[in-house]
């Protein structure tokens, strides 16, 4: 698993309101439909960017509550809604959500059960906090849609095996589907949102992960440090001469828990 460090935190702050990001969480908001006075479970919250962004949507007469195992993350996110009074920042997992039965209208996740031992228990806990009528939306990446050109796709491969490693589920949101009526929901859908480049750009999820996997590679002992970083300088090289190619799909899947 990737360790949400004080470190990481940082990075993913910055990174996390760049373009890639922010169009992959903004799907994931206009999907959950969030209106006036609603409660709102942010499963997973991270630094907080969603839940603040949902706090806007739901006014004072609503709430929305952030919940993450991170106390780096919930730091980040206490932080940046310490103005916002109709939001709260629990500790908890997805598993085990510090919540009464029934007490949410909507709730939403952005890539967090991809990282999940247990799917099924965690959507059985959005199911128990849901009201009847409730919408859950989950976005999480199909890694086996990964396409990064390398001139040496060797290295390459060697860096995405490593990197398939940081996560429990490479392909959930071709199982999500059907693991969402197993727990007893009605899915409505699923959106792709598939971002891809020809640049690398500062603010670009390209960007993010070339630090992060040439990190995780090293520190798990999958690569040594000069083929980490041989790796990465290739893809700033490639980029300067006009020759980088990256692209990933993002999935959106959105269900509600049926009336009794």
């Amino acid at each position: 698993m990737l360790e949400f460090d004080a470190d990481t935190t940082r990075l993913l702050e910055q990174c996390y309101q760049g373009a890639d990001i922010t169009r992959r969480r903004r799907e994931s908001f206009d999907r959950l439909r969030p209106g006036p006075g609603d409660r709102i479970v942010d499963i997973g919250c991270g630094n907080g960017l969603l839940t603040l962004e949902l706090a806007r949507a739901v006014g004072e007469s609503g709430e929305v509550i952030g919940v993450d195992p991170s106390a780096d993350m919930r730091g980040a996110a206490q932080e940046r809604c310490r103005e916002s009074s109709n939001t709260r920042i629990l500790d908890g997992t997805a598993d085990a959500l510090p919540l009464a039965d029934g007490l949410a209208d909507k709730a939403l996740s952005v890539q967090v059960f991809e990282y999940l031992s247990d799917v099924p228990s965690a959507l059985a806990e959005a199911s128990r906090i849901l009201r009847p009528g409730g919408r859950l939306v989950l976005g999480d990446i199909h890694f086996g849609s990964m396409v990064w050109h390398s001139d040496d796709p060797e290295r390459m491969a060697r860096m995405c095996a490593s990197w398939d490693r940081h996560a429990v589920h490479l392909d959930l949101p071709a199982h999500l589907p059907g693991l969402m009526r197993e727990a007893g929901f009605v899915v409505d859908g699923t959106d792709p949102v598939t971002l891809c480049d020809c640049e690398l750009r500062p603010d670009g999820l390209a960007f993010m992960l070339l630090r992060l996997m040439e990190r995780y590679a090293v520190a798990n002992g999958h690569m040594g440090a000069a083929e980490a970083a041989a790796w990465a300088e290739e893809q700033h090289a490639l980029a300067q001469a006009g020759r980088f190619f990256f692209s990933v799909s993002h999935f959106v899947t959105v269900a509600h828990k049926p009336h009794r």
